[in-house]
């Protein structure tokens, strides 16, 4: 297995404050890596390193098989960046900055133009491409810096919350194409705020929380190890009245249905019962949230305790 990205024993300091310690991430060629985590928890800096915008303090990071200290310039020839700042030059056009772009990566006229018309029209931007960008919308100037990272297919591509403020179509139109560039064999590296992004474009994630990896894996195994099926109570309003946790096994989920079935919230006008299983909003909380979420977890449990109660 060849890595495109090899992390290993990662710090980084900014004055007092340890952003980064001892962090190893090790990414296959042609996978979805989703780095997540809690505001402040140290992956836009993750970025910033992988990409030669920031020295590390300590440890080592290999990118596309090159080292980003020693040989940063081999590294930002073989990467492609889009930041969470869109960075676009306002006083050219949609299709302007793109042929440009295109010309600079190495494409001839003919080509610079063509991809450029493909990406005005996967990211919705057609109708403007002949106006200045100092025209656009925030959202369109977003869309537009994306396109631009996309231009050329380097070997690896960072992704620094790259759907932040996208409408839907444009986030699944985003999404696309970084399964076709995963396809065809680019390595993605993306943060985003958006679990279910993750879930549906990573092969691996891994979490960040307080500088280090609390937990990594693929989307199935890291929400495997929050539990089984849930079975809960909703009320009209689609309100939750109570839950109960299951192992997933038929005998488990009949016992926990009967038991809220025999509940008083049962007997109200259009209650239901739903099962689902457990989320990465849930594998988030579990790994990230500390004392506040096991507090919110034990009040949700007491909260079921009471309502179920036993009667006999």
């Amino acid at each position: 297995m060849t890595l495109a990205i090899d992390v290993r024993g990662l710090g980084k300091r900014f004055g007092r404050s340890e952003v980064l310690h001892d962090l190893d991430l090790s990414v296959p060629e042609g996978q979805v890596f989703a780095l997540l985590g809690p505001n402040g928890a140290g992956k836009t800096t993750t970025i910033n390193i992988l990409t030669t915008l920031v020295r590390p303090d300590a440890g080592t990071a290999m990118v596309a098989g090159f080292d980003v200290v020693r040989q940063p310039e081999s590294v930002k020839a073989r990467i492609s960046l889009t930041g969470q700042s869109a960075a676009v030059d306002e006083m050219l056009t949609g299709t302007e900055n793109l042929v440009m772009l295109g010309r600079l990566s190495g494409l001839g006229v003919r080509g610079a133009r063509v991809r450029a018309a493909e990406l005005l029209d996967r990211f919705g931007l057609a109708d403007a491409a002949g106006r200045r960008v100092r025209t656009y919308s925030g959202g369109m100037r977003r869309r537009l810096d994306l396109a631009l990272s996309l231009v050329v297919t380097p070997p690896v591509i960072f992704l620094d919350e790259p759907t932040t403020g996208l409408d839907t179509r444009s986030r699944q139109s985003l999404w696309a194409e970084i399964r076709d560039l995963a396809r065809a064999g680019t390595t993605v590296f993306l943060t985003t705020q958006y679990l279910e992004e993750a879930d549906q474009l990573a092969d691996r994630i891994a979490v960040l929380d307080q500088g280090g990896v609390a937990a990594e894996g693929t989307p199935s195994e890291l929400k495997s190890r929050v539990g089984g099926d849930v079975v809960e109570l909703r009320g009209p309003d689609d309100e939750l009245l109570a839950e109960l946790p299951t192992d997933g096994s038929v005998h488990a989920l009949r016992a926990a249905i009967d038991t809220l079935d025999r509940t008083d919230a049962a007997a109200r006008d259009g209650v239901r019962i739903a099962i689902r299983r457990p989320s990465l909003d849930d594998v988030f909380l579990a790994i990230t949230g500390g004392a506040a979420a096991s507090a919110r977890t034990e009040s949700a449990q007491q909260a079921s305790h009471d309502l179920i109660g036993t009667k006999g």
